[in-house]
């Protein structure tokens, strides 16, 4: 029990802990470790890449999924940390410890350690970060192999670039598109324990706006991605392009 009461108040110290009083300590530490990662993977990728294509696009993409959950969790702090604020704080806020963790007698609950505080933002979230690590790591090789595909059906060429490259986006935005899209969201919710209602609910509040929200950022990023960049870094490129995407995913999937 004292170990248990420790580890919370050390992550509730953690957590209220932020750099210029508004970006979130734990947050933007767990971002600067994942850039270390990106910035190792970067100077030896092509290396890496030659060895082992697959393993190498999967992890850099649960990489680059874990900075965009990062920045999405990070968003929602300093959000809802402003928010918090200005609707002022309870006087209690500052021990959050209350004087009956010292009586043994009674059981020690999550209220009696870490009362609701309008003054903290929501902690980070180790499980949501797991998810979607595993997420993108999963889904590279479908990815991989999807590129693949639009490389060996559309084939450019010095006199010929620009058509194939446009016969890529077409197929990329009105085939793969509209299934990531669904996939990505009945992938989330079943790996937060959500049944057929959750993802019903799910799809039908989510689906429709952020397919919108694809076609206004991801043709135009596709047609520079196959028609400028060489095979091996087209998923890469995504992946890092889609940094934002992915936060925005994230987001609202998060949402109510």
């Amino acid at each position: 029990m004292a170990w248990e009461l420790s580890r919370r108040r050390f992550v509730r110290a953690i957590n209220g802990k932020f750099i210029f009083g508004r970006i979130p300590l734990l947050h933007a530490i767990i971002f600067f470790i994942e850039m270390a990662l990106i910035a190792r993977l970067t100077a030896r990728f092509n290396s890496y890449y030659e060895e082992r294509p697959l393993m190498t696009m999967m992890v850099t993409n649960a990489i680059l999924g874990g900075v965009a959950d990062t920045v999405a969790q990070g968003i929602t702090s300093i959000r809802q940390r402003a928010v918090r604020k200005s609707g002022g704080v309870s006087k209690n806020d500052d021990f959050a410890i209350e004087i009956r963790e010292l009586d043994r007698k009674n059981t020690l609950l999550d209220r009696d350690l870490v009362p609701d505080s309008k003054a903290l933002p929501p902690p980070f979230d180790f499980e949501r970060l797991t998810r979607f690590m595993a997420y993108g790591f999963c889904i590279a090789p479908l990815q991989f192999k999807w590129f693949r595909f639009l490389e060996r059906a559309f084939p450019m060429t010095k006199t010929s670039a620009f058509a194939p490259a446009m016969k890529r986006v077409v197929f990329d935005q009105f085939i793969y598109a509209p299934f990531g899209v669904g996939l990505f969201f009945v992938v989330m919710t079943v790996a937060e324990g959500g049944g057929k209602r959750a993802v019903s609910n799910k799809l039908r509040d989510m689906y429709v706006p952020t397919l919108k929200a694809n076609y206004l950022v991801w043709p135009a990023v596709q047609i520079v991605n196959f028609r400028l960049i060489p095979v091996q870094f087209q998923l890469p490129f995504v992946s890092t392009i889609g940094i934002a995407w992915t936060a925005y995913l994230s987001l609202s999937n998060a949402s109510d």
